[in-house]
């Protein structure tokens, strides 16, 4: 039997399907990363599947190319989804306690309670967050197995999604080989990677913008205190370029990568970039700082949504840790200055941590949620994640194939 457990996290984007592959060696609480794979994603939009074959194809090419970096096969994943589907709300459970002590299974049954809301039909729970607990008439409890009360009460954080937009990309990564070990969304996953247990606890939001969308989530005391997701994202900026300069799609997102930035003041206005270098069918002169002038107003619009957000709860410009910028479409020049300028936060650029390995093209942004996944799931697996347990079952003489099939069974 090997000596370290297998987790691997896939982030299903809109522009890159990425797949890490991390060892939990035994005794270890920090995965090491021995494989990645990446591909491109032409079968999501806004986080949800409008392709199936293609989407199949893409999470299956880069579901390859991890298992042969890693020389490991993969049989379960934990999923990151996004998109404007995804939203969030508030709810509370409330449950006597029937014995002196309140034991796990009465934080189950409060964590239940708090699911009882009314939520719509084409809706599904992703994730119950417990924010703090009360017994009786005491406040603000973070865990509260082991003391003594009579009343137990929660409050949660609820993260849902479309049914059919779950479904759908669920049916994808089925029809690529894998199970699914658990769905988180991509904002908290991404949390799990840049954030420090200091920043959680002093108040800090993390704001992930991909290219179809933008997730933040906001932590205070140690848990989560908001989620949103904001349907603008790195895509829209590009097509704001490729309208606004009259060119390609192609083109647009080139020259963003190579030349855009968000700080026009600091460009002359003689400066200006020839497309020809970049296509052959976009073969004008265009004005650089024009093309910073159109990505910076795109930024500025994306946040001031997150500024909006954090007045909802009370929290603009009122987190001590400030804001971490992460994800695929944050490596642009001056998008430090003016998210300090908007949200009158201190702001830095979140790069994944909390993880090993020799894997170098991982220290990058784009990869947070994907290695937030993995670190989310040693956590999970580390708790025992599923309610059965199989460390104590004899499977030696049970077929591995058959192994597989009851763990797939498991919730």
């Amino acid at each position: 039997m090997p000596k370290h457990r297998i987790i691997v996290g896939l982030d299903a984007g809109n522009s890159k399907i990425r797949v890490v592959i991390a060892a939990m060696p035994e005794n270890s609480t920090v995965p090491n990363v021995i494989g990645v794979g990446v591909s491109p994603s032409g079968g999501l939009r806004k986080g949800a599947v409008i392709d199936v074959e293609e989407t199949v194809a893409n999470i299956s090419s880069a579901l390859e190319d991890a298992e042969r970096m890693a020389g490991e096969p993969v049989h379960n994943v934990f999923l990151g989804i996004g998109g404007s589907h995804i939203s969030s709300q508030d709810s509370k459970g409330v449950i006597a306690i029937s014995h002196s002590e309140i034991m796990e299974d009465d934080v189950d049954r409060v964590l239940d309670a708090a699911q009882a809301v009314a939520i719509p039909s084409n809706r599904r729970i992703l994730r119950v967050i417990p924010k703090t607990f009360s017994v009786d008439e005491q406040v603000g409890i973070k865990y509260p197995v082991g003391m003594t009360g009579i009343r137990l009460e929660v409050a949660a954080h609820l993260v849902t999604g479309l049914v059919p937009a779950v479904k759908n990309i669920e049916k994808c990564v089925h029809q690529a080989g894998v199970d699914i070990n658990d769905i988180i969304p991509n904002g908290l996953a991404a949390a799990e990677a840049v954030l420090t247990k200091r920043q959680k606890e002093l108040g800090v939001v993390v704001i992930d913008v991909g290219s179809g969308g933008t997730s933040l989530s906001v932590f205070e005391d140690g848990t989560v205190l908001h989620s949103a997701s904001l349907p603008i994202g790195g895509e829209n900026v590009t097509n704001d370029i490729a309208i606004g300069l009259r060119t390609s799609i192609d083109t647009a997102e080139k020259i963003k990568i190579e030349y855009g930035s968000c700080i026009p003041d600091d460009i002359h206005d003689r400066e200006t970039i020839d497309l020809s270098l970049f296509s052959k069918i976009d073969t004008q002169t265009i004005s650089k700082k024009q093309l910073a002038e159109i990505i910076q107003a795109r930024y500025h619009e994306i946040m001031l949504m997150v500024k909006d957000e954090l007045a909802k709860i009370q929290r603009d410009g009122m987190l001590p840790a400030g804001a971490v910028l992460t994800g695929s479409a944050v490596k642009i020049p001056g998008i430090i200055d003016l998210a300090r300028e908007t949200l009158n936060l201190p702001v830095q650029i979140g790069f994944p941590t909390n993880y090993e390995g020799v894997v170098d093209k991982i220290e990058d942004p784009a990869y947070s949620t994907a290695i937030g996944l993995v670190i989310w799931g040693s956590r999970f697996q580390n708790m025992g994640g599923v309610k059965l347990d199989f460390k104590n079952m004899d499977f030696q003489k049970v077929p591995q194939k058959l192994k597989e099939f009851f763990r797939g069974l498991l919730p």
